[in-house]
């Protein structure tokens, strides 16, 4: 999940919480050093400047904890992280340990459309109507004028799901279970931001009906879909789409935290993902993501025509500056020239932020709460600094 600072929004999949999470640095005070990881040996780059920039973002910043993991130009991984996996305990940060990834899951979702694209099964400017008749329908929404490009851009002027009433505080909601529709009719009862086509704006809604239109096409859960299509494919070990009911994360992993309204820290850790769904359910690893958008980017999930579709960008400056958005994939320019492609996640409890170069490069950086702005600053800085020094 990235967010758009400019509008103070923190939405749940790709933004953090509007109302139920305050977007502010949160206050846990300074981790000793005996709980920062030791500097990891990086061949070809900087050891002290990953760890340096995770330390800080613990110590300055006040983030439980930091998780990297980084691929230089000679291919070799490397981890990294500071903090404490869990503030009740003082548990060490679990190397490489899993994360919910937030809306680096749209990613995911936009391959599986995009594989049904090269398949002849979807069109990727046939309206959504076309496979779903009847289901965009309200004030200023029809499925009719709606494509299937425009989900995937963003450019299709649906209201987020995420504004809606019934997700307006989150602590009530931490173990509830959402059907699709549900939150789809969140949106619905919404006006529509803008005609299709029009403009650009991050609405967590579209991915919710790329997925029912997945399973519409398929005949299967979207969960499977990615499974099968993407995770087994390029043999993922540690990602998951969580199934109905499944609130808790697998492997080791370092705990989640929220601030609440009254400024304390809540272990969010386990949850009903169904909140997020196809826009943000996944459960990975920073060395997953990396293989992932690795993958991606190397033509192994895709056919050179609708790769190409995925990385032809529109601007999306909201996200920060030169930013841009293709079809569940965006591009950032690097202090050090040439583009990052990935995408980002927010969801209750961890932020991630990464991506890959074109020439192999690939960096994955996780903290266990939602920063506040200049927290998600450093974050960023140390993702630049991490493939660019």
């Amino acid at each position: 999940m990235n967010e758009h600072v400019q509008h103070n929004r923190a939405q749940l999949c790709h933004r953090g919480r509007r109302r139920a999470v305050v977007v502010a640095a949160v206050a846990v005070g300074v981790v000793a050093a005996s709980t920062l990881a030791p500097t990891a040996a990086f061949a070809g780059g900087r050891p002290g400047g990953v760890q340096s920039s995770l330390n800080a973002l613990v110590k300055d910043d006040g983030l439980p904890a930091a998780l990297a993991s980084v691929k230089g130009r000679d291919g070799r991984t490397h981890t990294f992280s500071a903090g404490v996996g869990n503030l009740a305990t003082g548990a060490k940060v679990p190397v490489d340990g899993q994360v919910r990834i937030g809306s680096n899951t749209k990613t995911f979702t936009a391959v599986v459309v995009l594989q049904l694209v090269a398949e002849g099964k979807v069109g990727l400017d046939a309206s959504v109507d076309t496979y779903l008749p009847g289901l965009l329908r309200g004030d200023g929404i029809d499925g009719r004028t709606i494509t299937v490009r425009q989900l995937l851009q963003h450019t299709s002027g649906l209201p987020d799901y995420t504004d809606a009433p019934a997700l307006s505080d989150f602590s009530t909601i931490q173990h509830r279970y959402f059907e699709p529709r549900e939150l789809l009719d969140g949106a619905l009862a919404q006006k529509a931001r803008f005609a299709p086509g029009t403009r650009w704006e991050y609405s967590n809604t579209n991915y919710i009906v790329a997925g029912l239109l997945i399973q519409k096409v398929t005949g299967r859960p979207v969960g499977e879909e990615i499974t099968h299509r993407v995770i087994d494919r390029i043999g993922l070990r540690h990602t998951y789409f969580p199934t109905p009911g499944d609130m808790t994360i697998h492997e080791a992993h370092p705990e989640g935290y929220n601030q609440e309204a009254d400024g304390s820290l809540h272990d969010y850790t386990e949850m009903d993902p169904s909140m997020a769904w196809a826009a943000g359910a996944i459960v990975s690893t920073n060395t997953d993501l990396n293989s992932f958008f690795t993958a991606l980017l190397g033509g192994r999930l895709l056919p050179a025509a609708q790769l190409a579709e995925m990385r032809t960008t529109v601007p999306a400056e909201l996200l920060g500056p030169g930013i841009r958005y293709g079809l569940g994939l965006q591009s950032k320019p690097l202090s050090c020239g040439g583009l990052l492609w990935g995408h980002g996640g927010t969801i209750p409890g961890y932020r991630s932020r990464g991506g890959v170069t074109d020439d192999g490069r690939a960096a994955s950086i996780t903290v266990t709460t939602i920063p506040g702005a200049t927290g998600a600053q450093h974050m960023a800085d140390a993702l630049d600094a991490a493939l660019c020094h």
